[in-house]
């Protein structure tokens, strides 16, 4: 049992998609908890699998118990939240700043990394390599992701630690 008595640093967190009071949490010390809005002298699972700062943690649109997690470590880890060890782990080779779900597909994630890269993955196509890796900054560090939400213009945003946006 994981008292909250040895708190975490905190670095993000996301909200399950279709049971809003179940949410995880990415840690400085690398760790995961998955947590619920009802209990809050406990976390119901901590995950390990990363050895550094976990950027970003975010939740499947459409299957309710998978979750992406990206890290300081280089990596971006695929989770089952039902089983403690990553059910997929991808090696980017540079720090990963933030990571995204396609709102449309429930296959396809995107990745930042701080070498001015975009890797976008499709499981459903290459379970091992992204099917596009871009640069897109060649002097700054990618901190954030987004897709458009509308499957008709499939769109991705990425910002930068100099406070610039890229389509």
């Amino acid at each position: 049992e994981a008292a909250l008595g040895t708190l975490s640093g905190g670095c993000s967190f996301d909200f399950n998609k279709t049971s809003d009071h179940l949410f995880v949490v990415g840690t400085e010390e690398g760790l995961i908890h998955k947590c619920s809005k009802a209990y809050s002298s406990q976390y119901l699972e901590t995950y390990f699998g990363h050895h550094m700062p976990v950027y970003n943690v975010n939740w499947n649109y459409f299957h309710p118990r998978i979750f992406l997690s990206g890290c300081a470590d280089w990596t971006v880890k695929v989770w089952d939240h039902s089983t403690p060890k990553a059910a997929m782990t991808f090696d980017l080779n540079n720090s990963v700043g933030d990571i995204a779900w396609a709102p449309f597909s429930s296959t396809v994630f995107a990745a930042a990394t701080s070498d001015g890269k975009v890797h976008v993955f499709d499981l459903d196509q290459n379970k091992q390599e992204p099917m596009c890796e871009q640069k897109v900054v060649r002097k700054a560090k990618l901190t954030r992701i987004a897709f458009n939400p509308d499957p008709e213009n499939p769109v991705v945003l990425v910002g930068d630690d100099h406070s610039a946006v890229s389509c």
